[in-house]
């Protein structure tokens, strides 16, 4: 805590039952804890209010008790003999603004003591202490981790509060670096997900209209595995599929990857449903982490002539059919979800299209989300009804359209917390 008069207090170890009032412990020393220590320091560059001297010469301590009076820094100094000591009191008290590091102590020599350090407060500024003639040891310090290096005996008051200060900024750019760098790694991943669980439709007819969209759910870094795809084989048959792995993250993500690519080069080949839907599943069963891993998706054919669609569902929620101005939810016959229940076997249903009709694809993302201040949830009435309010629009703007209006609903109650993703096919009007 800081002292109202500006004097530093010099505190020397106390044993964990007498904890004095003015240690209050701060943020623990964990890595999930590290984002949010930095910005509770953030106001410390001008003033920090803790600092943690490692120095086994009184003597020293004393000094450095006076350099940090002198320097006008308004802070608490706690004094730990050794590293041990200093490591209890780092469990005991928090991190401190910034610690101050002799590099000869009783259990730690060195760079050994400037490594120990850092590995039990990752997050805190280190400031090492070295004699004139160690000023190499100093640098090497540096270059080891720490944030600077003081020389003992040669360092003015003004000097120690500039090295102080420092330390904790370059602390803050360290930080935040590193957390530029993790974002960029990032957002290459979430490129390279991207590329694999949403592809170009692979098309050769201009007649076939395709829109597809997908929003990532609130808070997610990384894409879900909820995956899309659409492919004409040579016969003139357009194929689609929609699905959802259970789950988030780079995992599932992945298991999507897998599912998608496997789905299409199983098109290519020529092979039919429901052995399409076996041999995904087998994918799926051999390449999961875990038994509690399942995918849902939805398969569709249409037929060359137009007039007929097969539809075959693996516990994936069912879909919305525009006619003329109209929309209903399609169900029909569905078989369990991919690796629920191994070897059960699905079967697809034909089903007429009528002229102009287009069929949309979801996966459940879009009506999970909450509407309420309960338990209340959107649900697929919910959604068929906000459809029908937009059955007038174009694919693309009725698309776009329906995604924002089920985020503007559930935003008062946490918003879309599940992927979504939307797919919009039918046939364009002919000649």
């Amino acid at each position: 805590m800081t002292v109202p008069t500006g004097a530093p207090t010099l505190r020397p170890p106390a044993p964990p039952q007498a904890v004095p009032p003015e240690a209050a412990p701060l943020e623990a020393a964990t890595p999930e804890a590290a984002g949010s220590q930095a910005q509770l320091r953030s106001a410390w560059l001008v003033d920090p209010e803790t600092l943690l001297l490692v120095e086994d010469d009184a003597g020293d301590a004393v000094l450095v008790e006076e350099l940090l009076a002198d320097s006008g820094v308004r802070a608490t100094l706690s004094w730990a003999r050794s590293l041990a000591e200093a490591n209890e009191m780092l469990r005991r008290d928090g991190i401190p603004g910034c610690i101050l590091l002799d590099l000869h102590l009783p259990d730690a020599h060195g760079l050994e003591a400037v490594t120990q350090v850092l590995a039990a407060a990752p997050a805190a500024p280190v400031v090492v202490l070295t004699g004139l003639a160690e000023e190499n040891a100093g640098l090497a310090a540096v270059a080891a981790g720490a944030q600077d290096y003081l020389i003992k005996g040669q360092a003015a008051p003004d000097v120690f509060s500039r090295a102080i200060r420092y330390a904790v900024q370059r602390k803050h750019v360290e930080q935040a670096s590193a957390a530029l760098q993790v974002s960029a790694l990032r957002a290459e991943e979430n490129a390279r997900l991207e590329r694999g669980l949403l592809p170009t439709p692979l098309v050769r007819t201009d007649m076939i209209e395709v829109v597809a969209r997908y929003r990532p759910g609130r808070a997610q870094a990384l894409l879900g595995g909820d995956f899309y795809d659409v492919v004409e084989t040579a016969d003139g048959t357009v194929h689609a599929v929609i699905g959802d792995v259970a789950g988030h993250g780079p995992a599932e993500a992945a298991t999507g990857v897998c599912l998608r690519v496997a789905w299409r080069s199983l098109v290519l080949a020529g092979t039919l449903a429901p052995a399409l839907i076996e041999l995904l599943e087998q994918m799926l069963v051999a390449e999961r982490e875990g038994d509690r891993v399942f995918a849902t998706l939805t398969y569709l054919a249409f037929a060359p002539d137009r007039r007929s669609v097969r539809i075959l569902r693996a516990g994936h929620p069912g879909l919305l059919l525009r006619v003329a101005g109209g929309i209903e939810l399609v169900e029909g016959e569905v078989g369990p979800a991919l690796g629920l229940v191994p070897g059960f076997g699905w079967r697809e249903e034909e089903m007429p299209l009528p002229a102009g009709a287009s069929l949309v694809l979801f996966t459940d993302g879009l009506f999970e989300g909450r509407i309420g201040p309960g338990s209340e949830r959107l649900g697929e009435e919910g959604l068929l009804n906000m459809a029908r309010e937009l059955a007038a629009l174009p694919p693309a703007a009725f698309v776009d359209r329906l995604i924002e209006r089920t985020e503007a609903a559930t935003a008062p109650y946490g918003g879309l917390a599940d992927d979504v993703a939307v797919v919009h096919l039918g046939w364009r009007a002919g000649p």
